[in-house]
């Protein structure tokens, strides 16, 4: 059982403890949507497991204690060398930035009258450069209040064994991985015992696989790693919703290269499906950008249809990339990494929750998993605009379900 002190307040180590594409879309949204007002909103998939009041109540002690975090003068320093995508003003944003607790309401709903057993809602409302910021830190403080007072039926021993392991078969299997599992991992301890472990593993294998970094910026900052990450759905679905869906996504990358003019340029292309994306890349943007990732539906159907893609419009794939970032583990990694390197893309992988969540439950013996919350923040809307996501796992949808449908149509998608 974790022997941590339920009475502590647990927050991120530091403001730069987050994700990094937090941070180059907040640029982003300071840069071109300065004034435009967002919601995101919680969703918590798995319907048979509950929060307790008490989680709940710890989520709304440790809330204020947000507003204590600041960008230091050595981290903005090194964010300056680290990124240098990064502007001035940027850098002056951020080291003002605070977070405004007030703008998240929190709510605990009973399962049944008096129960001390049910969901929390979450939403965080304000501008959207502001709100943007919310989600990361959010989720994995929850996550860590939720496995040290709901789920305590689990130990860190044997994490830095097993994060070794992994990465020594990635590795020498010659995978470039990268780390990205701050949302949903068990502690920020686990995490940075994970990337300290990733980080030797390549050090005793050299010259095989490598280590291309890990999203969370503070611990890219400890470690000497690389901050990796460019953009997330909310960067299309936000633009979407303003500028129409038909060409949203050429819309959205055309917006992104603005601010980030040759560096950063690896497109998702699953918010409302990777056959609409498709229908906006075209031959200029398929030769600038970089690559792509692949983050829902089948992924063994994806290095095909992308090399399909580029051939379609000319352009010779060989010196693209693809990062595969949707619930990868060491089989399926080691088969994508397989396929895609013999259709002729650069396979990269982004591996999460399996690195900074993967228990077993101390009752089983250790047969049985200890499972990882399922859950996710997105954005519900920008200036009182429903924002929607599709997906490659079409009968997935998030969001209003009238918009859902007529994207759909504009798209021809099945509903």
């Amino acid at each position: 059982m974790s022997e941590l002190d339920t009475s502590v307040t647990i927050l991120p180590k530091s403001i730069l403890d987050t994700d990094l594409y937090k941070l180059t879309m907040q640029q982003a949204v300071l840069h071109h949507f300065p004034d435009t007002q967002a919601t995101y909103r919680f969703t918590h998939r798995d319907k048979d497991v509950f929060f307790t009041r008490a989680c709940f109540e710890r989520l709304k002690t440790a809330l204020p204690h947000f507003s204590e975090l600041s960008l230091t003068d050595v981290e903005r320093e090194w964010l300056k060398s680290a990124c240098p995508y990064f502007t001035p003003a940027y850098l002056d944003y951020l080291s003002t930035y605070r977070f405004k607790p007030e703008q998240v309401h929190l709510e605990f709903v009973p399962r049944r009258p008096g129960s001390e057993e049910g969901r929390i809602e979450i939403e965080a409302v304000g501008p959207w450069v502001d709100a943007i910021f919310w989600e990361v830190p959010l989720m994995a403080t929850l996550s860590e209040i939720y496995f040290t007072t709901v789920d305590k039926d689990w130990s860190d021993d044997g994490q830095a064994e097993l994060a070794y392991a992994k990465g020594k078969t990635l590795l020498e299997a010659g995978c470039a991985i990268s780390e990205f599992g701050t949302r949903r991992r068990r502690s920020y301890h686990v995490q940075d015992i994970v990337v300290g472990m990733l980080v030797q593993a390549e050090r005793d294998f050299p010259g095989r696989g490598k280590v291309t970094g890990t999203s969370n910026v503070h611990l890219a900052r400890k470690y000497g790693l690389t901050p990796v990450g460019t953009i997330a759905h909310e960067w299309f679905m936000g633009i979407a919703t303003m500028k129409g869906y038909e060409h949203a996504n050429g819309i959205a990358m055309d917006l992104w290269e603005a601010v980030y003019p040759k560096v950063l340029l690896i497109a998702l292309t699953d918010t409302f499906s990777t056959k609409a994306f498709f229908q906006d890349f075209d031959v200029a943007r398929a030769r600038r950008w970089r690559g792509l990732r692949q983050d829902s539906g089948d992924p063994f159907t994806f290095a095909a249809q992308a090399r399909d893609a580029y051939t379609k419009l000319g352009v010779d794939y060989h010196d693209k990339t693809i990062i595969y970032s949707d619930a990868l583990d060491l089989e399926k990694a080691l088969k994508l990494r397989k396929q895609c390197t013999e259709i002729g893309f650069i396979p990269s992988f982004g591996i999460g929750t399996y690195l900074t969540n993967d228990y077993r439950s101390l009752s089983s013996g250790g047969k049985e998993r200890s499972k990882a919350l399922n859950m996710v923040i997105k954005l519900a809307s920008v200036d009182g605009k429903p924002c929607i996501k599709i997906s490659d796992d079409l009968m997935k949808n998030t969001g209003d379900l009238e918009t859902v449908h007529r994207v759909k149509d504009i798209f021809g998608l099945p509903k």
